[in-house]
């Protein structure tokens, strides 16, 4: 179980790390370093932005989840 939520959580961080850097950039930041022009050809619809954050978003909670749900298992596995 351990192993499952770790590959879990480390799937997760990847994919985060992905969908922020695809966000469009408010300021002249990271975002616009990677890929910057890349984005403004899919950024004008406010559907693919809209649709980039809840999946942002649902990736989140997903991490989140994984690591309290880790954090769990290793706090049971090392007093037991």
């Amino acid at each position: 179980m351990i192993i499952a939520t770790s590959i879990v959580l480390i799937t997760s961080s990847l994919l985060m790390v992905v969908l922020v850097l695809m966000h469009k950039g408010k300021g002249g930041g990271l975002s616009d370093m990677f890929g910057g022009g890349i984005s403004t050809s899919l950024g004008g619809s406010s559907v693919v932005e809209r649709n980039l954050d809840r999946l942002t978003v649902g990736v989140g909670v997903i991490w989140f989840a994984s690591v309290v749900v880790l954090g769990l298992l290793l706090k049971g596995d090392a007093s037991g």
